[in-house]
């Protein structure tokens, strides 16, 4: 056996969140995807040279990141988001690109686009070949402060009775070089094809993750611990738990949302663990069920909701979850971001919205890029 590899916890305090948020960087003339991301690093460059704080590269060129300080509230992170989102607009507008979310571009070629030129991501290309090649997908992060080390493989444990609920919310990627994948989130599927990528297991003691660590980096799978690229993951550097569950959002609403009710869910089950109560889990064959409906159903998805077998259809589960989270959301002071998820259940989500416009423009999919374009601009579901 390996030696484990140990893992300190930053000290964090206790529901602090960030938010990060790939956006795809778009032609404003075809739709399709441009490689633009490093004109755009070198427009919105501080004047000391410096790399930006909340403006970062991702995998491919076609993808910028941006992403919140460390914020008391999900309002103010996302308030961190908007100033980025405006500085890579006013970058891109001169060079005829837009702004676009999803978790996927509905009609770009995966083979065509490039990757940024950092030796990770090169490493990662070479070791995992057509798979890695594929990974034109975005994404959603949400990052919580835990202030206990020892809560954070429970609370890791009972987020994932929530998963399909938060997957099935932000659901945003039916289409994938074309076609209509019959899905709601193709990415989910996707993206856990890459090694060390997936559902987390469900460790009991942080010396399993250190273990778990030490045998990844003996074997020659990682080379260190942010290589772990678990849909639910814990992030000792900062101290937080890291919940890489939402596909990427268009609009600022939905990512406020999807966040507040993961920002509400950990904070509801970090007070059962102080009141001594026992948090919900679920076998690992019944978390991954519901991964997989949720991703091929998305709003229509019937989940498993506890360990005894219990379904219900998301939507409902969703309602009453609102409901329960009420307090907590008036706690943590995003009251407004977590009522936005009754937009979500009202408008449908992304995947359904996008499904409609390519219904409407018989089965054309880049009317389907241009009200993507249209939502990020506007800030909410159109």
């Amino acid at each position: 056996m390996a030696a484990p590899v140990p893992l300190p916890f930053a000290r964090s305090e206790r529901s602090t969140v960030g938010i990060e948020w790939e956006v795809a960087l778009v032609d404003a003339d075809s739709g399709d995807l441009r490689q633009a991301a490093q004109a755009i690093f070198e427009a919105v460059r501080p004047a000391d040279g410096a790399d930006h704080p909340h403006i970062t590269s991702e995998l491919l060129l076609n993808t910028v990141e941006v992403s919140s300080g460390k914020c008391r509230t999900v309002g103010e992170a996302g308030a961190d988001l908007q100033r980025a989102l405006d500085e890579v607009a006013a970058a891109a507008e001169p060079l005829r690109i837009q702004l676009m979310g999803g978790g996927t571009h509905p009609f770009a070629s995966w083979a065509t686009q490039r990757v940024t030129d950092k030796q990770r991501y090169a490493t990662l290309i070479d070791r995992t070949q057509w798979w890695g090649r594929q990974m034109l997908i975005y994404g959603v992060h949400v990052h919580v402060g835990i202030e206990d080390r020892a809560k954070v493989l429970p609370l890791s444990r009972a987020m994932l009775t929530v998963f399909g609920h938060i997957q099935s919310l932000s659901a945003s990627s039916p289409f994938w070089g074309g076609k209509d994948t019959g899905y709601a989130s193709n990415r989910a599927l996707l993206f856990q094809q890459l090694p060390t990528a997936g559902l987390p297991p469900q460790l009991e003691r942080w010396e399993e993750l250190e273990q778990y660590v030490g045998d990844m980096r003996h074997t020659g799978v990682i080379e260190q611990v942010d290589e772990v690229r678990w849909d639910i993951r814990p992030a000792p550097r900062f101290g937080t738990l890291e919940m890489r569950i939402a596909d990427g959002a268009p609009s600022l609403l939905e990512v406020t949302a999807i966040s507040a009710l993961t920002h509400c869910f950990v904070e509801h089950f970090s007070t059962l663990l102080d009141a001594g109560e026992p948090v919900p889990t679920m076998p690992p064959w019944f978390v991954q069920e519901n991964k997989w409906r949720s991703a091929r159903y998305g709003m229509d998805a019937i989940l498993i909701t506890d360990a005894a077998g219990e379904e219900e259809l998301v939507t409902d589960a969703v309602g009453r979850w609102l409901v329960e989270l009420a307090p907590v959301a008036e706690r943590l002071g995003c009251s407004a971001e977590l009522e936005q998820v009754r937009t979500i259940l009202r408008r449908g989500a992304s995947y359904q919205r996008q499904r409609a416009v390519a219904r409407r423009n018989a089965g054309e999919l880049e009317p389907v890029v241009r009200a993507l374009v249209a939502e990020m601009a506007a800030g909410r579901p159109l």
